[in-house]
């Protein structure tokens, strides 16, 4: 049997359709209202637009407070520095460091100033001494040596004695508040000259604290 002739431009037609198709994207769906991050890692799921932005935000500025946060601190604690060394010489209570705040302290500190202190004129006897104790003469070297020990007991029996009667001051005057490391911040101060001391000495020799 002899089959019907087909058109040739119903073959054309056809071949121009197959041409014309679009192709099937068999990759899965994703939502197209969420752009992928770039600083996502690949094959990860992106993240929210929320996340995302909230995590470059933290980036950016994560530098950025730092250093804020660094010159911030260092503008205090030279502003704190600079109140210190001014309250040093104005003895102003509330910038003074630790070891120098509180009545007990500066009870200590007007205590020791208000007194002749033997061990405050160690270092201009230590400089007469030790020039006597150059020269090459016996008897000034043999005197020398006897300043020296004077020296030292008189330091010693000063302190001694300044210890006990402040010991019994501050009992007196703070019996309820702590007198810890008092005595010794007190004998430390006496063995410095009294122009040299910081804080400042805020009363006179011979008054009473």
């Amino acid at each position: 049997m002899r089959g019907y002739p087909v058109p040739l431009g119903f073959v054309f037609r056809s071949r121009a359709k197959e041409e014309k198709a679009p192709a099937v994207d068999k990759t899965p769906l994703t939502d197209s209202k969420q752009p992928r991050d770039p600083q996502a890692p690949k094959g990860r799921p992106t993240p929210k637009r929320s996340e995302a932005q909230t995590q470059r935000r933290s980036v950016a500025n994560t530098s950025m407070t730092r250093k804020d946060a660094t010159k911030r601190q260092r503008e205090e604690r030279r502003v704190q520095l600079e109140k210190q060394r001014q309250a040093l010489a104005s003895g102003d209570e509330r910038y003074l460091p630790a070891r120098d705040k509180g009545p007990v302290r500066k009870f200590a500190r007007d205590y020791i100033d208000a007194r002749f202190n033997v061990a405050e004129f160690f270092l201009p006897m230590a400089v007469i001494i030790l020039v006597l104790s150059m020269v090459r003469v016996a008897s000034l070297q043999n005197i020398a040596l006897l300043l020296w020990l004077v020296v030292i007991v008189l330091i010693v029996l000063d302190s001694v004695l300044s210890a006990f009667r402040l010991r019994k001051r501050l009992n007196e005057r703070f019996p309820d508040q702590n007198k810890r490391g008092a005595i010794a911040y007190a004998l430390m101060r006496s063995l410095q000259m009294r122009r040299l001391r910081l804080p400042k000495p805020q009363v006179k020799r011979g008054e009473r604290p």
